[in-house]
């Protein structure tokens, strides 16, 4: 038997002994509730959510009822999520679900079939709807139809009598279907719960699926489409609500769908799919082709090209060599990596695996923060399934291809993410960058040539593998191909992980997944790129987000992380929040950084106070770019991102806190005044009553009056007053 057939033997027999895992522990007709399990999860009582139901299912001795774990979806603002599957039914999700709502939800959706709707997540005309049409939103996507699908459908509809109550038709994001040979060449719909993709080439089209698909239940063999949809699942779960279907979702395309804990339900959806056809081809060559066509960037933060990355480490000449995985999230705010290696542990592993076939590494390693206990717990149990199962230790599948990793614990210091400090971290010396060349690929880990990528590259490579580096390439931009995922938070709606195309509009992340700034406020800017990011202006909301035109405007990519501000935020005070973070995490090795960042603080300190001069804006800006260029490391050079940028958007911030004392969005405290207008003030005591520290004096029925010396600024009084009589200056 060839070295292929055996790989193809020992995966088949993966396949099913999976299958017939998956079969024994959830038979025909079962009522699946999937309750999201993850450390945001967790603290917003998911835990108890799970043992809730369990307790119902044992007092119902119901045995068609499944209690199923899966990882997070990333829609922290509406956690705990709980998803109901009924077979022949929509999925139903449910949010902020506690105690009471599992009562509620058992007893009427489950035992009586009628949804709790006052803990719907979405919209409830959506639940009611026995069907749902999703079409694909991407830019190719039907470009060459001479009719309008959507419009086409309607109108076939109510020909056929059905109204939005029968059909709920709705726009998702790019579905990454179309090749480029055929760029345009149809429309693609998701018939949910039925899980049927259709093509759509003709009007007659429209009219089939209508017709024998919707009217009479039927299946169109011919019209259903071939093309590959890696995270259809997530689609068909989660397809309705706007959050999720205006994602593109690769790297998280399991996250919310499988048991991160169970091996068999990844490889159910198509994992460790991608290591066998690498281990099959025998060609590292082939997977380092691969990666140039699908046009990868790190998506640690550098975007260097990980096809390039991958050749040096194949081409450096030593008997020994290790891959790493950098697992160290440190940016505030930022929890992408968190997320992955909690809800998708294995497609890390497998990436991890195929990147140590192809540079000829036989050993790899775990970069994780200590801070991280539920993702590191499971990257344990995961490795251990891989091991049982033939897929990490002594010739993998049966190829002859040895490999194995190993979990190291991080301190949590923000400069590990370096990879030279990474790099003497796992050594056991002090985390501290060194200068570069030599580059790790060359001489990395003891000595040895290293390749480090970040959890989400690792993520994606089993994709391109599996689907081809053309079809992940054209999901992105000219020179970034592929998604990104962001963790948006701030002044937005939703907020929660978000998976996009590279190069779609800023826009689209802030209005039409995040659902934009509560309270019918204005964005102000955008912080990309985490502490050593920049802040994008309003002005430029429709500036593309990939590396190249993020760096054009003055910000990064970064990690990953996106924080949405609004008029109320003073950029002056945002800069020094992440200057202040950038000083408490240098490692001190280097001048430039360590008293650079130190000296930006201090002038950021006097200005936020009232104590600014003219001359520290020059001072600032000065030692800025001296940071910039004289760093060691790439941490220190970006670490002075957010004061340029806001220094060059937003300047007259900077000139009426040192020029005229104020802060025009009211959030430095100390140049803050409230005092109370004797013609509006009726006396009521209100804020007298309210104030922490008793500073307002008067007689009731008089007017009232600020002790300015007692005064700590709270501003509870401006809150409670309903006479508008205190004045905020």
């Amino acid at each position: 038997m060839s070295k292929a057939d055996t790989i193809d033997r020992h995966y088949r027999e993966l396949v099913e002994t999976a299958d017939r895992e998956l079969t024994e522990n959830r038979p025909d007709g079962t009522i699946e509730i999937q309750v999201g399990s993850a450390t945001c999860e967790h603290a917003a009582g998911s835990q108890t959510v799970y043992d809730e139901f369990k307790k119902h299912i044992e007092a119902s001795d119901r045995k068609d009822i499944r209690l199923h774990r899966t990882g997070c979806t990333g829609r922290c603002s509406r956690e705990p999520i709980v998803s109901l599957l009924i077979e022949g039914e929509r999925p139903v999700k449910y949010q902020k679900v506690d105690s009471r709502a599992v009562h509620r939800i058992f007893t009427s959706h489950i035992l009586r079939g009628e949804p709790a709707a006052e803990f719907l997540l979405g919209d409830p005309t959506a639940e009611t709807a026995p069907v749902e049409l999703l079409f694909c939103g991407g830019q190719r996507c039907g470009r060459k139809l001479d009719f309008d699908p959507e419009k086409s459908f309607r109108q076939a509809l109510r020909q056929a009598g059905k109204s939005d109550r029968d059909v709920y038709i709705l726009n998702a994001n790019c579905f990454g279907l179309c090749g480029r040979e055929r760029r345009g060449g149809g429309a693609h719909v998701l018939i949910r719960p039925q899980g049927l993709l259709y093509k759509i080439k003709s009007a007659e089209d429209v009219q089939r699926i209508v017709r024998e698909s919707l009217v009479e239940g039927k299946t169109i063999k011919e019209l259903e489409s071939d093309e590959p949809v890696f995270g259809r699942r997530f689609f068909e779960l989660y397809g309705e609500l706007a959050f999720f279907n205006r994602q593109t979702r690769i790297a998280l395309r399991n996250a919310g769908v499988v048991d991160p804990e169970s091996l068999h339900e990844y490889v159910a959806y198509a994992g460790f799919e991608a290591l066998a056809m690498a281990l099959r081809k025998d060609n590292p060559k082939w997977v380092i082709e691969q990666l140039t066509q699908a046009k990868l960037r790190g998506r640690g933060g550098g975007g260097f090209p990980t096809a390039q990355k991958w050749r040096f480490g194949r081409e450096a000449e030593a008997e020994t060599k290790y891959i790493v995985c950098n697992a160290d999230e440190g940016d505030p705010g930022a929890f992408m990596d968190r997320s992955m290696l909690e809800s998708d542990p294995f497609s890390i592993l497998e990436g991890m695996i195929i990147g140590g076939f192809t540079i000829g590494a036989n050993r790899g390693f775990i970069y994780v923060r200590a801070e991280y206990p539920l993702a590191i717990k499971r990257l344990h149990k995961a490795i251990e399934s891989c091991r049982r199962h033939g897929l990490l230790g002594r010739s993998i599948l049966g190829s002859g291809f040895d490999f194995d990793i190993e979990i190291r614990l991080g301190a949590g210091a923000f400069v590990c993410g370096e990879e030279t400090a990474l790099i003497h971290s796992i050594e056991g010396e002090r985390g501290q960058p060194r200068i570069r060349p030599p580059y790790p690929t060359d001489r990395g880990l003891w000595g040895q040539p290293t390749v480090i990528n970040n959890v989400e590259t690792f993520a994606n490579i089993p994709v391109i593998v599996a689907y081809g580096g053309q079809w992940f390439g054209r999901i992105g931009s000219d020179n970034s191909g592929g998604t990104k995922v962001f963790a948006l938070a701030g002044k937005v709606e939703h907020t929660g992980l978000v998976e996009v195309p590279m190069g779609v509009a800023l826009r689209h992340i802030v209005e039409e997944i995040g659902g934009g700034v509560p309270g019918g406020k204005k964005v102000k800017a955008v912080q990309t790129g985490g502490p050593a990011g920049g802040c994008i202006p309003a002005k430029w909301l429709d500036t593309k987000v990939d590396f190249d035109s993020l760096t054009a405007k003055g910000s990064i990519m970064g990690s990953g992380g996106m924080i949405v501000l609004d008029e109320d935020s003073c950029m002056v005070d945002v800069a020094k929040f992440f200057m202040t973070f950038s000083q408490d995490e240098s490692c001190g090795k280097c001048t430039p950084c360590r008293e650079g960042a130190t000296r930006i603080v201090e002038i950021l300190e006097r200005i936020t106070k009232g104590r600014g001069e003219a001359a520290d804006l020059d001072k600032l800006e000065r030692l800025s770019r001296l940071m910039k260029r004289a760093s060691l490391c790439g941490l220190g050079r970006a670490a002075a991102n957010p004061v340029l940028s806001t220094l060059r958007e937003f300047r007259s911030e900077y000139k009426a806190h040192v020029r005229d004392k104020t802060c025009p969005a009211h959030a430095c405290k100390a140049l803050i005044k409230y005092e109370i207008d004797p013609d509006k003030c009726v006396g009521c005591t209100l804020c007298a009553r309210k104030c922490p520290v008793s500073c307002i004096d008067g007689e009731r029925r008089k007017p009232h009056k600020i002790d300015q010396n007692r005064c700590i600024k709270c501003g509870r009084c401006f809150e409670v007053c309903r006479f508008d009589a205190v004045n905020r200056g």
